[in-house]
């Protein structure tokens, strides 16, 4: 019997790989990866799609637990899409600084950072020492997104190289933003 509340995974720029904390949680617990056509050339739009069909395929309640580009994809398609009603809450982690001049050009649709308030309840966790966003800019995304912001100290791109393994944590936060919304 599915749970009457769901979770979507939505990883980074490349995937997240079997031992990041996202890959460990769809396996251990009832959450759903959204797949993107293309993880390694991520079109902004594309990917906006791909959310969107997640999205509308259920109309359970739903959080958003989003790694590194997947917060810039929940920003986007949040300021887009008009099937947010569902969503119950966003997890946003190490969100990247795409509007940085040494980005890939594998991210160039991504460059224009979407700065409007989401429309639901968001925590943004960041890192000291992410080498994809200095701490001040994430504090903006978040502030811009409407979000509360969680400082998790020196933990790198907060990802598999971090040693988060299955991050209890991470999920109490989940827990907490899903008792919020309630």
């Amino acid at each position: 019997m599915p749970s009457a509340h769901r979770v979507l995974i939505l990883p980074g720029w490349q995937n997240s790989g079997p031992a990041h904390w996202q890959s460990r949680w769809q396996a251990l617990h009832d959450f759903v990866r959204v797949e993107q056509a293309d993880w390694d050339w991520p079109l902004r739009g594309d990917w906006m799609v791909c959310l969107e069909n997640a999205v509308r395929s259920d109309p359970r309640p739903t959080s958003l637990v989003a790694h590194s580009l997947g917060c810039q994809l929940v920003a986007a398609w949040a300021a887009h899409s008009q099937h947010k009603a569902t969503i119950t809450g966003a997890l946003l982690v190490a969100p990247p600084d795409t509007a940085r001049d040494d980005m890939p050009p594998q991210l160039a649709s991504w460059r224009h950072i979407v700065r409007q308030r989401l429309p639901f309840k968001a925590l943004v966790a960041y890192s000291n020492d992410d080498p994809f966003c200095a701490p001040d800019r994430a504090r903006e995304m978040a502030a811009d997104w409407g979000a509360s912001t969680l400082p998790m100290g020196a933990a790198g791109h907060i990802n598999a190289d971090t040693g988060l393994g299955d991050w209890p944590d991470g999920l109490d936060l989940i827990r907490q933003l899903q008792a919020t919304s309630a």
